[in-house]
């Protein structure tokens, strides 16, 4: 079994504001994303950046082959949501975009706007014996008022990049919440996976909180000892991806690992490699982005390589 995520990148139709400009644009983007799938071959692959379904159901055409499909129904201000594509059939457990109870809103804006909810949804679904949610979280690409992506001084940069921040750690923790309710505290009885678009690196503040109780982190003395944490705890596979494949995306010339398979205890324990891109490959080739994401419109394939985990 192959498990992976992957943002596709502005998956539209033609024509529209995010979508590539014309028929051959979106020709070429399929292909180039219909390729990837293809040599990557997952039995359950979470997806994000779906702007379209339609265009998911043309990507999977491409790629060929019987396919199962579940989309959150709530998709950004944008248009764009979260997915899986299975070779399995699949059952949809949750599809939230709800901070957990005790959790106040959080600022959004300079004008003290608020939001209570994450700006896409959560999606939970069951794969055969597998349980697993696809997110997307806030964007580190900052946007400012007038559609701006610059902004108008350091001061409405630094407070931008805390309304950023504030949104992406209470996405966490609601994403968390829902973790919690798919491990049931069984973690190692129970084959449970987090997978998506964390918009942050492995140590950030943000990707830790989803990994629940500190210890047994893969390469410590604790891996293999065993012990109450165990039955709640999610594992991120990134120290078993090898170090020349250990980044999802290029900004600004930076390798960045934002991209993120978190694993249960029982799950952790059966992979039998990790990687980024495609199997055997050296390194994903990536372009590098910038702070205006328009940029890339109608560009082939995706910015983000796939990142998987094949288990035993």
């Amino acid at each position: 079994m192959l498990l992976g995520t992957w943002n596709l990148e502005n998956l539209f139709l033609p024509g529209g504001p995010s979508g590539p400009k014309d028929k051959a644009a979106y020709e070429a983007k399929l292909a180039a994303l219909a390729a990837v799938i293809t040599e990557l071959d997952p039995t359950l692959l979470g997806v994000q950046e779906v702007g379209d379904p339609t265009a998911l159901g043309d990507l999977l055409d491409m790629v060929g082959g019987d396919w199962h499909t579940a989309l959150s129904e709530h998709p950004d201000g944008r248009g764009i949501r979260v997915g899986f594509v299975s070779r399995v059939p699949l059952r949809v457990l949750a599809d939230t975009t709800a901070f957990p109870r005790k959790l106040r809103p959080v600022q959004v804006d300079d004008t003290g706007g608020e939001t209570a909810a994450a700006g896409r949804g959560f999606l939970a679904v069951e794969a055969g014996p597998l349980r697993a949610a696809v997110c997307h979280l806030k964007s580190k690409l900052l946007s400012y008022p007038g559609d701006r992506f610059q902004p108008r001084d350091e001061g409405e940069r630094a407070r931008f990049g805390a309304y950023a921040l504030y949104r992406r750690a209470a996405e966490a923790a609601a994403l968390r919440a829902l973790a919690d309710e798919l491990l049931a505290g069984a973690g190692q009885e129970r084959d449970v996976a987090v997978v998506g678009d964390l918009n942050d690196e492995v140590q950030a503040a943000t990707t830790q909180i989803l990994l629940g109780p500190p210890g047994s982190e893969i390469g410590t003395g604790g891996f293999d000892a065993p012990d109450r944490g165990d039955a709640v705890r999610l594992w991120n596979i990134a120290p078993l991806i090898p170090a020349a494949q250990r980044f999802s995306r290029v900004n600004s010339g930076r390798r960045e690992l934002i991209d993120h398979v978190l694993l249960s205890h029982r799950l952790v324990h059966r992979v039998l490699e990790a990687g980024t891109g495609l199997p055997g490959a050296n390194a994903p080739h990536l372009p590098s982005i910038g702070p205006n994401p328009a940029e890339r419109r109608g560009e082939p394939g995706s910015d983000h390589a796939p990142v998987w985990a094949r288990f035993g």
